[in-house]
């Protein structure tokens, strides 16, 4: 049995958020299967507070030269992942976006053929990076009951696209034009098979683990996960949490002494350590889930969501969520004047408010 704790020192160890580790930007956003990016920004904090010496240029490195992209995966959301797991996860993933879409959209969708439309939408992707909104309303004529809004936000998910720069680049403010994944990497997707699954899995696993089957659906989106899992279960040792659920774990899976230290780490908007989990209660606490949802960032200490921070007018402004010691404060202003160097702002200053 593994009670929160453990279960929490887990996730941090796997999450490289108990020490910062050396490991290039490539590797780290590949090792986390993505990180959230709907927030164009949001990914350099994250990287930040998990690799030692990360720093702008090197994802803005990535982007540019197209080994890094932003595209919708996991939960119809928008990721940074790699060129590489971008052909393998988009194709994937696609019944989880475009089914996602449609559950939101089909009543504003009246007559509207998911097929047509992508044929129609992706030669305007194609020829150049194009707002999704100049798309809709070039074939608005085709669907006259339909705004060109929905029609874009139809787009974005039933053609595979990225969002391509300056969109996402440190220091630099950019719509979001898209164009298609094949164009932009010059490579076609990988058609999804049963092992590509049972991959997904495994470093799902082998980053947030040991969890739950209702822990990866709820990372991934994905249904029918249980024939994956039965294919797995020899190279998978399990567990039991505080409430009998079974949790499954790759064998390798790092399990860290529930007392190992945590030092306060800066988490960006929709982290997936927070996020990546239908029982989140390893890393927050159930009276501020609801925070995750509305788009805060999150302070964490002794590994856990502590509080929420933001950056205004060169202040990183920090408000508790519990009371704080002594020492945990001291420590929490100065993992926050590092961020604040991160952002290049030596003159701002860090306002910790008083404990709740």
């Amino acid at each position: 049995m593994l009670d929160a704790r453990a279960l929490n020192r887990a996730l941090l160890a796997r999450q490289m958020l108990l020490n910062r580790h050396q490991v290039t930007a490539a590797d780290a956003i590949e090792h986390l299967v993505g990180l959230q990016a709907q927030e164009p920004l949001e990914p350099y904090v994250g990287l930040w507070s998990r690799v030692a010496g990360f720093e702008p240029r090197e994802l803005v490195d990535l982007l540019e030269s197209r080994r890094a992209v932003r595209t919708l995966v996991m939960r119809r959301t928008l990721h940074l992942l790699t060129a590489r797991d971008c052909l393998v996860l988009r194709p994937l993933l696609d019944s989880v976006v475009v089914g996602r879409m449609w559950t939101t959209l089909r009543r504003v969708l009246p007559g509207v053929d998911l097929e047509e439309l992508a044929k129609a939408g992706r030669p305007h992707f194609e020829e150049q990076p194009r707002m999704l909104s100049e798309v809709g309303r070039a074939l608005a004529d085709r669907w006259p009951g339909v705004t060109p809004r929905n029609l874009g936000d139809a787009l974005s998910s039933v053609v595979p696209l990225v969002q391509v720069p300056p969109r996402g680049i440190w220091g630099s403010r950019g719509s979001a034009y898209n164009t298609t994944i094949e164009v932009w990497l010059g490579q076609p997707l990988v058609a999804a098979t049963p092992e590509a699954l049972d991959a997904l899995v495994l470093r799902y696993l082998a980053a947030y683990g040991p969890a739950a089957s209702a822990d990866i659906r709820a990372w991934s989106g994905l249904a029918g996960l249980r024939e994956s899992v039965q294919r797995l279960r020899p190279q998978l040792r399990t567990f039991r949490d505080t409430r009998g659920r079974e949790l499954l774990d790759v064998l390798d899976g790092a399990l860290p002494d529930p007392e190992t230290p945590a030092p306060p780490r800066f988490l960006p908007a929709f982290d997936n350590a927070v996020l990546a989990f239908d029982d989140r209660s390893r890393i927050i606490d159930q009276e501020h889930r609801g925070l995750s949802v509305a788009g805060a960032r999150f302070l964490l200490v002794d590994g856990r969501v502590a509080g929420t921070w933001t950056i205004a007018s060169e202040t990183l402004q920090i408000t508790p969520l519990r009371p704080l010691t002594a020492a945990e404060r001291d420590a929490v202003v100065v993992e926050g004047e590092a961020l604040l160097a991160f952002h290049d702002l030596p003159g701002a200053r860090v306002d910790l408010a008083s404990s709740p």
